[in-house]
């Protein structure tokens, strides 16, 4: 392993791409293997048996390219298969993205004496109380109020922006309950949500303190590696060599349209992986099917 090892980035679908666009700018230089595991999206309605076989198995479909950090961008997957997945590959350094999340909550919370923090996620990570976890082990006098938003990664994937008045609407009807609680930080405990951020911060207002789940992991992330001194190292005046290689489990071509949308610069169409290919001795034998690569 060496500085110049990949860095793993897995997710259900679009949303860990949100991280992947926060590391590139903490981390430039850095070679980022991104999977997108779109064909068995959302993870979010899933037991954590279901999420952990699924982590583990794109886990070890990527253990030859050698990386230097596993990170499990998704909060469904890091609250229902982290620990798990520690422990099946015990010489990997895998980290999630919830602690970042929970501790740049209970900052923004400052020195109010009993502030309360909105939690949005899907209904699996709300079901895990992970975020709760998280945020009592650092501060005890906090109000948490989560709520589930079950629509919002399907909306996303769909490729619909904030400002559709579908989006709009259903981001009132599960917001604004929180609104009514007072909330003084609201975390976006998804890694699919930070591309509804603008729509978010305008529906709950100047006064809530919006957490970004992807941001706080990226930051996490660059300082893992820059204490084992696996970070690469720019010179200075030189210019950034990042790269970015996909996988995806479903429709390639669509990925390769909404994640450059996302990112804000074309990627290379992604590498189509099914899912057969990941049930390790259950795997069948397939005819080669040419994708089509949009016009």
């Amino acid at each position: 392993m060496s500085p110049f090892s990949p860095i793993v980035v897995l997710d259900s679908g679009l949303g860990g791409l949100t991280v992947v666009k926060a590391l590139l700018s903490a981390l430039p230089g850095e070679q980022i293997i991104y999977f997108g595991d779109t064909a068995r999206l959302p993870y979010g309605s899933k037991t954590a048996a279901t999420v952990t076989t699924f982590v583990q198995q794109i886990i070890t479909y990527l253990l030859p390219q050698e990386p230097k950090h596993v990170l499990i961008a998704c909060n469904t997957a890091t609250a229902l298969s982290l620990p798990m997945v520690r422990c099946a590959f015990p010489n990997l350094t895998i980290t999630g993205v919830i602690d970042p999340g929970a501790k740049a909550a209970v900052a923004a919370a400052g020195n109010k004496q009993v502030p309360t923090i909105g939690i949005i996620a899907t209904e699996a990570t709300v079901r895990s109380k992970a975020y709760e976890s998280a945020i009592h082990r650092r501060r005890q006098l906090v109000r948490l109020v989560q709520q589930r938003t079950p629509l919002l990664v399907p909306i996303i994937e769909e490729g619909r922006t904030g400002q559709d008045p579908l989006v709009r609407l259903a981001l009132r009807q599960y917001l604004e309950p929180l609104c009514r609680y007072g909330i003084d930080v609201l975390v976006l405990g998804c890694t699919h949500y930070p591309i509804l951020k603008d729509a978010i911060c305008q529906t709950v207002g100047k006064d809530v303190t919006v957490i970004d789940s992807a941001e706080q992991c990226a930051q996490d992330v660059a300082h893992r590696l820059k204490a084992r001194g696996l970070a690469v190292e720019q010179p200075d005046g030189a210019s950034a060599g990042s790269s970015l290689r996909t996988f995806v489990t479903d429709d390639p071509p669509r990925f390769k349209k909404l994640a450059s949308r996302l990112l804000g610069f074309e990627i290379d169409l992604p590498t189509w992986v099914p899912p057969d290919e990941l049930y390790g001795d259950r795997r069948v034998t397939r005819v080669p099917v040419p994708v089509p690569i949009p016009a």
